[in-house]
C-alpha cells in the first residue's frame, strides 16, 4: 500500500507555499502524482453594492488575487519540475468546501491547511478542514499554520481508542508508518469507551508489526476527566513526534457542526501535522 495520487489544496494565502512543500515531499517519497487543487472563497459580487466603495474594493482585491494564483501556478510547475515529480493543476473555480472533497475521492491523501484567523486569505469557507474531513472520505493531512517541520512522518504518534474512526486512521498511515523510524501507539486511561484488549493497543500493535511497523505502545493514566486532545498534544512534544494519526469523531446535525472534543482541541491548536480519517 503506499499514496500514488496526492491533492494538495491550494490558495492565496502566503501559508500555501509552505503546505505545497510538504506535499512535494510526499509525492517524491511515494512516488505520487501531485494535483495542485487550487480554490478560493469568493463572496457574491451583488453583496458587495450594499455599502459604499466595497464594489470596488472588490475589483481591486480580485486583481490582486488574480496576480498571485498565476505566480503560485508557475511556481507549482517549477517545484514539480525541481522535484522531479509528475503533477497537474487545477483551478476550480466552485467553493473549496465542494471542490476540495470532490477533488480528493479519486486520490489517497489529500493535504489541506489548519484553520487561520489571523490570515484573511486562508479563509475559504465555514469550518473547512471539518467539513473536508467529515465529507471526502479519504485521510485528510491536516499542516498547522505555524508548523516550521522540515519533515512530516518519521515520527509516528497514533490516538487509539479502538473505534471505528480510530481503525480507519491507523490503515490510510499505513504508508507513513511503514517509512517512519519510530511509530508509537498511545491510549489515555485505556481508551475504555471503545478498548477491550486486556492491554490497551497491543492488538493494533500486533497487526501493525505484522506489516513490519516497528512499534511501541504507552498508555497514560491522566485522570478522569483530563482533557484527552490536551494529553495528545503534551504526548506530540515528549515523544518528538512529527506526526499524529487519529480518527476524527463529529457530524452534521441540523444547521450546525458537532466535533467530538479532542478533534475540537486538535484542529484549533495542532502544533505538528495531523493525518485525520473519518
Amino acid at each position: 500500500m503506499s499514496f500514488k495520487t496526492i491533492v494538495v489544496h491550494l490558495d492565496t494565502s502566503p501559508k500555501a507555499h509552505p503546505r505545497l512543500e510538504i506535499a512535494l515531499r510526499l509525492a517524491r517519497q511515494f512516488g505520487a502524482h501531485l494535483i495542485g487543487a487550487f480554490a478560493v472563497f469568493s463572496p457574491d459580487p451583488r453583496s458587495l453594492y450594499v455599502m459604499a466603495g466595497t464594489a470596488e474594493y472588490y475589483r481591486t482585491h480580485e486583481e490582486l488575487r488574480t496576480e498571485r494564483r498565476a505566480a503560485l501556478e508557475r511556481l507549482f510547475h517549477a517545484e514539480l519540475r525541481r522535484a522531479e515529480v509528475s503533477g497537474e493543476w487545477v483551478a476550480i473555480d466552485e467553493p473549496a468546501s465542494l471542490a476540495v472533497p470532490h477533488a480528493g475521492r479519486c486520490a489517497d491523501l489529500i493535504v489541506a491547511g489548519q484553520d487561520n484567523q489571523g490570515d484573511p486569505e486562508s479563509y475559504v469557507g465555514d469550518f473547512f478542514p471539518e467539513n473536508l474531513v467529515l465529507s471526502c472520505g479519504r485521510p485528510v493531512l491536516l499542516v498547522p499554520f505555524a508548523s516550521n517541520e522540515s519533515a512530516t512522518g518519521s515520527r509516528v504518534l497514533i490516538a487509539w481508542d479502538g473505534s471505528r474512526e480510530a481503525t480507519r486512521a491507523v490503515h490510510d498511515a499505513l504508508p507513513f508508518m511503514l517509512a517512519a523510524k519510530k511509530t508509537t501507539i498511545v491510549t489515555v486511561n485505556g481508551m475504555r469507551e471503545f478498548e477491550r484488549a486486556r492491554i490497551p493497543g497491543v492488538d493494533i500493535a500486533n497487526m501493525l508489526a505484522r506489516h513490519g511497523v516497528r512499534v511501541e505502545v504507552a498508555n497514560i493514566e491522566a485522570g478522569a476527566g483530563a482533557p484527552v486532545g490536551e494529553v495528545l498534544l503534551s504526548q506530540v512534544a515528549d515523544n518528538g513526534a512529527d506526526l499524529l494519526v487519529m480518527g476524527a469523531y463529529g457530524h452534521a446535525r441540523w444547521r450546525e457542526l458537532v466535533m467530538g472534543g479532542a478533534t475540537r482541541t486538535i484542529l484549533r491548536s495542532m502544533t505538528v501535522p495531523v493525518l485525520m480519517s473519518h
